[in-house]
């Protein structure tokens, strides 16, 4: 299954447990495949190289090098008209589109409201996990 992640999601699944780890780990084990465009991949290390100065524990660099092998890079064209309230947040669905990905995982409120969007779900990561990974972990 093809899943787009909110940068929130793929930075919190690096550096912190919980629910983000979950789904980055199904993705390490190939039970979800990841979608990005380049605009999403140069977001994930704008965000972790700024939180990655404060957890200097964690090298972020193999994650990304990782996306760049593992994770499928699609060109996904801006929005003809903004979807979100953040216009920040369109890029995601923007992925989602052109890569025609029915999922989007996000924390973030902008993107949530956003579901239904011609045919896209936008879930939480633990409700994305009770419903996608719970039988197969």
């Amino acid at each position: 299954m093809r899943l787009v992640l909110d940068t929130n999601i793929f930075i919190s699944g690096i550096f912190f447990s919980g629910p983000p780890y979950e789904i980055l780990n199904a993705w390490r084990h190939r039970k979800v495949e990841l979608v990005i465009s380049p605009d999403i991949l140069d977001e994930y290390r704008r965000v972790g190289e700024r939180l990655a100065k404060l957890y200097p524990g964690v090298d972020l660099e193999p994650f990304l090098e990782l996306l760049a092998i593992k994770a499928r890079i699609v060109s996904a064209p801006p929005l003809d008209e903004p979807v979100c309230s953040d216009p920040d947040d369109d890029k995601f669905i923007a992925c989602a589109l052109a890569s025609r990905t029915k999922l989007i995982c996000s924390g973030d409120k902008a993107l949530l409201k956003a579901t239904g969007y011609r045919g896209i779900t936008i879930l939480r990561p633990k409700d994305f996990i009770d419903a996608y990974l719970k039988e197969k972990r």
